[in-house]
């Protein structure tokens, strides 16, 4: 019962940093130079009020959105990173390599075009917990997108450092706080180039 509290506690000091928006506390890995970014509640919010002027892509890789699931409020699946093609192994992270996906950026003109929105209009980007979308955001930023959101705590949330929860994705995210998602995909909302 005491590990429960304590994994509560953490939880909630960490819901409380990113629910008052005191984004200056970020990790540098899931900062934007752009610093425009929204908790999942915020970007549900947004999509159910703004969602056909805005564009909310999931850049996790096709494996995790198959496996994991996605928003169901997100238009579409475009991986910033992808596996690499020889499955290259990354001794440091003790996982597959991952390399930026070369087809990233068209697919997301693409993906804004259909929507009929131009990069004046608003982007949403989520990832596993935040360091992805920040990077894929700069780089949108820097392609002339002007209003590109990351959402530092991700689909899966930040690890636990509690002992009853170490090393688990509970601390915050989409998952954790609720947010629609779902196991089933659509097709259309998938990425369709080599992997």
């Amino acid at each position: 019962m005491k590990r429960m509290l304590i994994a509560l506690m953490v939880t909630s000091i960490g819901f409380a940093v990113h629910a008052g928006q005191d984004w200056s506390k970020l990790k540098s890995k899931k900062q934007t130079q752009a610093g425009l970014y929204m908790t999942p509640q915020q970007a549900q919010k947004h999509m159910q009020t703004k969602g056909s002027k805005t564009l909310f892509v999931d850049v996790r890789s096709r494996p995790e959105v198959n496996f994991l699931g996605m928003p169901t409020l997100a238009d579409a699946n475009v991986p910033y990173m992808k596996l690499n093609e020889w499955f290259s192994w990354n001794k440091k992270k003790q996982s597959f390599q991952m390399e930026v996906n070369s087809g990233f950026a068209s697919e997301i003109e693409s993906r804004l075009k259909a929507k009929g929105l131009t990069k004046d209009d608003e982007v949403i980007l989520i990832c596993r917990s935040g360091s992805r979308s920040s990077k894929a955001a700069d780089l949108l930023t820097k392609l002339g997108y002007n209003k590109v959101y990351s959402i530092p705590e991700g689909f899966e949330g930040d690890k636990s450092k509690a002992a009853a929860t170490k090393g688990q994705r509970v601390i915050n995210g989409w998952k954790n706080a609720g947010l629609p998602w779902s196991y089933k995909l659509q097709i259309a909302k998938m990425y369709q180039v080599g992997e």
